[in-house]
Formats: structure tokens, C-alpha cells, sequence
């Protein structure tokens, strides 16, 4: 054999050498005395992912106490796994979620503002106008999840000014998702931005109908963007499809 093994499978015992079997989670040198994956990853890792392993494990038990204490833990990916946990024990508040909105790490803050989707009575005003461009496109998201209109003005603005693409793109799916018509002219505007932008616009006209809609389609499928004209040219064929 390769291994140069003898092995008495009746009495289980392992002779000259033990072989390194390769498990899900990588070598374990000895298959007698194999605990588990979790575990294994547990001797391995660092004091703050045993603390994260351990409130995910309770969460499992239907045990939120761990969690919530964690929410006041000093590493920020075990903040921001409390939050999940709590969220999945379904015991996450509302007052739990607006503080996480302004935690010093915008890891935390991001994983707030997508959790947020699930808590309307959670406000994402101050989080439209957070320093991290990652968290606003995370409050974008859970805005229009939201289908809430309580922000349209602003959402309006940072599609029109903010200096980062993705949040531009991002509020302009969220106005395409509410669906409210005082969003249409900027979404009308974010036609003439560039390439990701103008795509993401033509998906959000989906959401309107009109003659104004229609012909902003029309002059899509002349875009140089080749994206862009094959959204334009899909929603046209729905649309005026339906018509005759």
C-alpha cells in the first residue's frame, strides 16, 4: 500500500504509521480521537471567533443571551453576528438595531442597515448620510425592500450628487423599487450618468408606465452602453407588447 499500512479493522487499532485523513475541514492526524469540525476550527482560532462560534452555537440552542451580551463585545464582526443571531432568534429590537446604526465600525452599521429591511419602525435617515459609501448603498437597499417613500427627497439628492457610483446607483434602484412618480425625474437624469448607473435606471423605469417612461426607453435603446440598450429594448418589447 502507498501508506505502507496494516490496519485490524475488528479491534480498530492503527500499526507503524497513522495515516492523515483528510477531512471537511482539512487533516486530522488522528481519525481515533476526531471531535468535529467545529471544534477543531474552535483550538484553532482566536479568542474573538470563539467568542462569535459560541453565540452562534447558542443562537442554534435558542439561546439569545450570549448575543445580546455580545452586542457590546470589543471585536466588531462578533457586534455584527449579534445582531444576525438576534435577528434570526427572532429577539432583535428596535432600540438594539437603531444603536448597531451608529456603531464606530461601518461593518456593524452596513449588517444594521440590512437587518433594518425587517424593522420599518427603524428610521435610515442618519444612515443616508453616513461616511461609509457601503453603508448608505446598505440603506438604499433596505429602503426600497422597504418600499418606503418617507425619504424620496433625499434619496433623490444622493442620486444626483453623491460623489461615489455605486451609492448613485443604489438610490437609483431604490426609487425604481418604491415606485413613487416624484422619483421619476431623477431617475430620468441618471439615464445621462455613467454606464452602471444608466442600466440601473433603465431597470427602475420597469416600475412605471407612461408615455414620459416609454419614450426614455426609446432613447435607452440608443445607448452606447450595450447593457443599457438591451434592458431598454426588453422593457419596450413587455410594454408595448401589453399595449397591442
Amino acid at each position: 500500500m502507498l501508506l505502507n499500512l496494516q490496519i485490524n479493522y475488528s479491534l480498530l487499532t492503527i500499526r507503524k504509521r497513522t495515516p492523515i485523513i483528510i477531512g471537511p475541514c482539512g487533516p486530522l492526524p488522528d481519525p481515533l480521537n476526531f471531535t468535529g469540525c467545529p471544534l477543531s476550527i474552535k483550538k484553532r482560532k482566536s479568542a474573538a471567533t470563539k467568542r462569535r462560534l459560541d453565540l452562534i452555537i447558542s443562537s442554534y440552542a435558542g439561546d439569545a443571551a450570549p448575543a445580546r451580551a455580545a452586542l457590546a463585545d470589543s471585536e466588531p464582526s462578533a457586534r455584527a453576528s449579534a445582531l444576525l443571531a438576534l435577528e434570526k432568534l427572532g429577539k432583535l429590537t428596535a432600540n438594539e438595531l437603531t444603536a448597531a446604526l451608529s456603531d464606530p465600525d461601518a461593518a456593524v452599521r452596513r449588517r444594521a442597515c440590512e437587518l433594518a429591511a425587517l424593522h420599518p419602525n427603524v428610521p435610515l435617515s442618519q444612515s443616508l448620510e453616513d461616511t461609509d459609501a457601503y453603508v448608505i448603498e446598505m440603506a438604499l437597499w433596505s429602503l426600497g425592500e422597504r418600499e418606503e417613500p418617507t425619504d424620496l427627497a433625499v434619496i433623490c439628492k444622493i442620486a444626483k450628487e453623491h460623489p461615489e457610483s455605486l451609492v448613485r446607483e443604489a438610490a437609483v434602484a431604490a426609487l425604481g423599487a418604491i415606485g413613487d412618480p416624484r422619483g421619476l425625474d431623477t431617475i430620468f437624469e441618471a439615464l445621462k450618468d455613467r454606464p452602471t448607473v444608466r442600466r440601473r435606471a433603465a431597470v427602475a423605469l420597469a416600475a412605471f408606465d407612461g408615455e414620459t417612461v416609454t419614450e426614455a426607453l426609446r432613447l435607452a435603446t440608443r445607448d452606447k452602453d450595450w447593457q443599457t440598450r438591451q434592458i431598454a429594448e426588453d422593457l419596450l418589447e413587455i410594454t408595448e407588447g401589453s399595449a397591442d
